[in-house]
């Protein structure tokens, strides 16, 4: 029976190998299997997240999907965030929470749903909900990898769940699309 390590490895083959012609950002001749621990690696002014963008649209040259793998420390959260693509989360170590506001036709977010996270759990997030990812286990990391669609992602993010959606803040490009969205500009935009 395959096991989830399994699922990931021919899952993120999958996705490295229909990598295209890389933008103006990427490393020419970057191998087409990659060892995931000599990736950059950064956590973006953000204590306790690590974040590798394993395949990417700027960096990697695709055009639908971005892969990302990030690792929380104990306490470590997203910020309450939403954004016009869809995601998906797999749990591969770890636990934690999940915080989601689906209904976008409210002025602001409201209270979330809590739901708890942890080890071999998936779910997505649809367009545009705010949402929040929590580290609430206090003894391990929580490691997910991360799939968007669209990329690269406009964050809104929003100081707590009761701003309102048109004063969410826009942070565009995120962090880890800065450099390379300044090196090109010829990506669509919607």
């Amino acid at each position: 029976m395959a096991t989830l390590n399994d699922f990931s490895v021919v899952f993120l083959l999958l996705v490295l190998s229909t990598s295209v012609d890389a933008s103006g950002c990427s490393i020419k001749g970057f191998p087409l299997v990659r060892n995931i621990s000599e990736l950059p690696q950064d956590d973006y002014g953000r204590k306790g997240l690590s974040h590798i963008t394993v395949a990417g649209s700027l960096f990697h040259g695709l055009k639908e999907v971005e892969v990302w793998l990030q690792t929380f420390s104990p306490g470590t959260r997203t910020p309450i965030h939403r954004h016009s693509c869809e995601e998906v989360f797999v749990v591969l170590k770890g636990s934690g929470t999940l915080y989601l506001a689906p209904d976008m036709h409210r002025k602001y977010p409201g209270t979330p749903q809590e739901y708890s996270i942890f080890s071999n759990s998936t779910f997505s997030i649809p367009i545009n909900d705010a949402h929040q990812i929590w580290n609430t286990n206090q003894q391990e990391d929580l490691q997910v990898l991360v799939i968007i669609s669209r990329p690269p992602v406009k964050v809104f993010i929003y100081e707590d769940w009761s701003m309102p959606h048109t004063a969410a803040r826009l942070k565009y490009p995120y962090y880890w699309d800065e450099e390379c969205l300044q090196a090109t500009s010829d990506k669509d935009e919607l």
